[in-house]
């Protein structure tokens, strides 16, 4: 087995782990070590903390964050299609015309079940 075509990637892991551990350390070394309470508070938005971190959120937060990974994750798929496109062709094509149907009938349906909107 030849191992000489793995070096440029060990030579990559090895550089960035001595830039990365190089730039922590030169922080380290030449940072301010003057701590204070303002320095060690917790900061929010400028201003003291209030209420508690454990408050609940409402369901709208997870809904679009899922809703966004799923339509996110779809879409992703567009490029590599769009790049195989000659190579695949026309059985390609017709598979990723059902996929893009059955896409836009799921935005479809989250858009009239209200799922987009902010009320």
């Amino acid at each position: 087995m030849n191992l000489t075509a793995y070096f440029p990637v060990l030579l990559f892991i090895l550089v960035s782990l001595g830039l990365g551990g190089g730039l922590v350390s030169i922080g380290r070394l030449l940072g301010p070590k003057k701590p204070d309470t303002n320095k060690n508070s917790p900061y929010e938005c400028g201003f003291e903390a209030f209420g508690d971190a454990r408050m609940k959120f409402d369901v709208r937060y997870y809904l679009v964050a899922i809703l966004f990974i799923i339509f996110d994750l779809e879409t992703a798929f567009l490029f590599p299609w769009g790049v195989a496109l000659r190579d695949i062709g026309w059985p390609g094509f017709i598979a990723m015309m059902i996929f893009l149907l059955e896409f836009m009938l799921g935005f479809a349906y989250v858009w009239r079940r209200g799922g987009l909107s902010w009320e």
